[in-house]
């Protein structure tokens, strides 16, 4: 398979998230009064904005979202790298997607950071630009658990637990990547690092002849070009 094709798992990633957020924004209503059941009470779609990473969690303003806009930037570069690199050890191809689906979900979520507080107009209030203060638009909500800990259970005994994750398409991808990484580690990640290891020192060793066959051949010319 060829490295660029793992490039295209990333974008259909991007099209499809993408694609679902214009419909959201474009045919939903925001909050509870547009949530639209899918599978009874547990799992619905719900239009909301997520003005910063998992969980709502926020950078201090003014520029703490600049700053995780511009740490997303990085980091999707340095995934795109690193699929080239694993394509090139001859890493396993579902390693290789999961980090694809991964790359396609960060850029999903880049791309409403960047852009959707000019298309959208959702920048939050008092952001010093809509450029990179984008907010993220998120949908499925899945209303897992609401209640009070038993208390026999140790340490959360009797605390109030709120459990209805509000996610998106990339936040998908990159979940079922990391935890089809995490389950297939082993396969991913033994005998074949431990294969590529081998076969990178061999390509060490054979080239070292090598080397020193040009260099005593660069030698030679010189003293041959040298007057006697």
């Amino acid at each position: 398979m060829k490295y660029w094709k793992y490039y295209l798992v990333a974008l259909l990633v991007i099209v499809v998230d993408q694609l679902s957020k214009w419909a959201v924004h474009r045919y939903m209503v925001m909050g509870l009064p547009g949530e639209i059941p899918v599978f009874g009470d547990w799992f619905k779609l719900h239009y909301t904005l997520n003005p910063g990473m998992a969980f709502g969690v926020e950078l201090p303003p003014p520029y703490g979202k600049l700053l995780l806009t511009l740490f997303r930037l990085v980091a999707v570069t340095g995934i795109g790298y690193y699929i080239y690199r694993l394509w090139k050890q001859h890493a396993p191809n579902g390693l290789i997607i999961c980090i694809a689906m991964i790359q396609g979900g960060a850029i999903g979520n880049l791309v409403d950071s960047i852009f959707y507080g000019v298309i959208y107009d959702n920048a939050p209030f008092g952001a010093p630009t809509p450029w990179f203060h984008g907010q993220v638009i998120d949908m499925l909500y899945a209303d897992l658990y609401e209640g009070i800990l038993p208390s026999t259970w140790p340490l959360v005994g009797g605390t109030h637990l709120s459990l209805w994750p509000i996610f998106n398409i990339a936040d998908s991808a990159i979940f079922v990547g990391v935890a089809l990484i995490l389950i297939f580690q082993n396969r991913f990640y033994g005998p074949h690092f431990e294969a590529a290891e081998a076969r990178a020192a061999q390509e060490r060793a054979a080239a070292q002849p090598l080397a020193a066959s040009d260099a005593a051949a660069a030698q030679a010319r010189r003293d041959a070009s040298e007057p006697a």
